[in-house]
Formats: structure tokens, C-alpha cells, sequence
């Protein structure tokens, strides 16, 4: 099932409220965003330039730390959706699994043999190989010497990095250049928080981004999001502070919900995964609180929240978890 996080039209419909009451812990977009800086008239009026794609493209490789060739693209979600085309034909892929399930299903939806497996070696010898680094929604990480090891025995690895932002030690971007097949994803949106602004990267071979450029046309993104991007990924200052800040929260969120019984299954310092009695039941209390969380249909005791961007947010969480645990004590014969 493609069921995703954010889904907040449904969440409203089924439980009231409008969107302003809600807090929205369901995606792991970080909810302390990057301060928008005031935008220009003509990113609005006028189509994307070069120029700017190309300021752009500077800001990121002096963030990133790489030369690597580059495409600029709306969001992670669009370069998903062109993996498939690059081989010419489909083929065998492998997810490793479970992960965000949009890979998988946009292989299968193009024709592809997808094949979800769950440990890292058992990958080899597909045409694509999948891994999400650290990985949705368990959190778990592997480390750039395997994932190098495993690029020998595969097509074409793709390693989505969509919350690498936390854990920039993890990455595969130094060795992208040089490294026929490797594909590396990035998302801009979930660590500073500017989801809306649907802008993401992919690193790789120069052919293959040479491949994706020409699917993704003249204008792939936003003149907003190009200027919005550039000013944000060359504040360092911000981003440094905003890991540390996550890092920290991270212990808290996990404190906070220990009185309601529940166990910290894995996560980031952008969402945490947590095992419950009965996901449904916790989603539906949170609920009733206006706050939103993240369940799958796979797996019957796992939730995931992200964290909350206030003072009065954590408050609000504190309440809605002690209203949880109060509820299950006076349900206990």
C-alpha cells in the first residue's frame, strides 16, 4: 500500500478540527523550519533562470562538500519517480526492506521485479539495488565501506539520504565521484523543514544525471525554491545549531513517552519509532488531542512521531500521552 505520512485532509475529516489545530508529528519534518528570507519579486514572475540553477548548484556542492555531478529536482519524490527509466528496460530490483514504499512501488508500477529483502547482503545481484541510509521508518544505519561493498555486486545502487541531514558521517556523497552506478539521493525539505518548497538532489554518474536532466525538463523546480535553497544551504551556522538542538530533543521525546509504556524501536533525531500495545488505538488517542502520528498497515504495534516545534507542541504531546496512559489504567480490570 502507498500510504504515507501527512495525510492531514484525512486525519481532519475523521476526527474534526481544522489545520491550524493540528500538530502534524506524521512526516519527521523538522518543525522549527529554516526562516524563509524575503523573496523577490521576479521568483514569482519570472520562469526559473539558468543562473539561478546554477547558484544553486554551487551552494550545494559547497555544502555537501562535493563535486559530484548534480540534478536539481522537486523534491526526492521526482528522482524516484525517473530511477526505473534510467536502465533502458526493466529489470530485477531490490529493497531493502521495510522502507519508504514509494521506491518499490513506482519499480513495480514500471514494469520492474521488485523484491523486498531484509539484510543488506542479500541485495547482490540486482539490476537496482535500494537502500534508505539511515532507513524509514526504523532508523537503522549502515555504514559507507558495506554499501561500497555492495555497489561491486549490483547494477546501479541508489542510497536514499532523504534524512541524512542528521547524520552527515553516514554518507555516501564522497564517493559518488568516480563510482560508476552509485546514486545518491537528498531530500531539502525535511531538514529545514520547507517541505512545500518540493526541492531535493540526486549525486551520480555524470550520464545518468545527464539522463535525468533531459526527464526532468526546462523549469524541474520553483524559482522560489532555487532561491530559498541557496540562502539556506549556505547557513552553516543554522544547520549546525539545528542538529544540535534535534540531537538533544531526541532524549527528550523518548523520556516522554515512556509513562505511556511505550519502547523505543529505532528512529533519527528527526522522527522516532516506538512499539505500542495497539498503533491504532494510540494513533486514535493522540487524535482525539489533535495531534497526527504515522502507523503502517505492515506492522500492528509500531508508531512514529516526530518532533514537536514549541514549548506549547511538547506540552501538548506531555498531556495527550498522560490522557493515553490515564485512559489504559482506568481500562485495566
Amino acid at each position: 500500500m502507498r500510504d504515507h505520512g501527512g495525510n492531514m485532509d484525512w486525519a481532519i475529516s475523521h476526527y474534526g478540527g481544522r489545520a491550524g489545530d493540528w500538530i502534524d508529528l506524521s512526516t519527521g519534518i523538522n518543525r522549527v523550519p529554516y526562516p524563509l528570507p524575503a523573496l523577490p519579486a521576479e521568483v514569482w514572475t519570472m520562469l526559473p533562470t539558468q543562473a539561478a540553477m546554477q547558484a544553486l548548484r554551487a551552494a550545494v556542492a559547497l555544502h555537501y562538500e562535493t563535486e559530484a555531478p548534480v540534478l536539481i529536482a522537486a523534491g526526492a519524490q521526482a528522482v524516484i519517480q525517473m530511477i526505473p527509466w534510467l536502465a533502458g528496460k526493466p529489470g530485477l530490483a531490490k529493497v531493502l526492506s521495510p522502507t519508504y514504499n514509494e521506491h518499490g512501488a513506482v519499480l513495480a508500477a514500471a514494469g520492474w521485479q521488485v523484491q523486498k529483502v531484509e539484510c543488506l547482503a542479500d541485495l547482490a545481484g540486482a539490476d537496482v539495488a535500494v537502500v534508505v541510509n539511515p532507513n524509514n521508518p526504523d532508523g537503522q544505519t549502515f555504514a559507507p565501506a558495506d554499501l561500497l561493498a555492495l555497489r561491486a555486486v549490483v547494477g546501479r545502487l541508489v542510497v536514499d539520504e532523504s534524512f541524512g541531514d542528521v547524520a552527515p558521517a553516514l554518507s555516501m556523497l564522497p564517493h559518488v565521484r568516480g563510482s560508476a552506478g552509485l546514486l545518491v539521493l537528498r531530500s531539502f525539505g525535511k531538514f529545514w523543514g520547507l517541505a512545500g518548497a518540493r526541492l531535493g538532489f540526486v549525486f551520480g554518474p555524470a550520464a545518468d544525471i545527464a539522463a535525468m536532466t533531459a526527464m526532468s525538463g526546462p523549469w524541474p523546480v520553483s524559482g522560489a525554491a532555487l532561491h530559498i535553497g541557496r540562502i539556506a544551504l549556505l547557513d552553516r551556522a543554522w544547520a549546525d545549531a539545528t542538529r544540535a538542538r534535534l540531537q538533544a530533543e531526541v532524549a527528550r521525546m523518548d523520556a516522554l513517552v515512556q509513562p505511556a509504556g511505550w519502547q523505543v524501536v529505532g528512529g533519527t533525531a528527526l522522527f522516532r519509532l516506538y512499539e505500542t500495545a495497539d498503533a491504532v488505538q494510540a494513533q486514535e488517542r493522540l487524535a482525539r488531542a489533535q495531534i497526527w502520528s504515522r502507523i503502517f498497515p505492515w506492522h500492528a504495534q509500531w508508531v512514529r512521531l516526530g518532533l514537536p516545534g514549541s514549548e506549547a507542541e511538547w506540552a501538548r504531546l506531555k498531556q495527550a500521552l498522560a490522557t493515553t496512559d490515564a485512559t489504559c489504567a482506568q481500562a485495566t480490570p
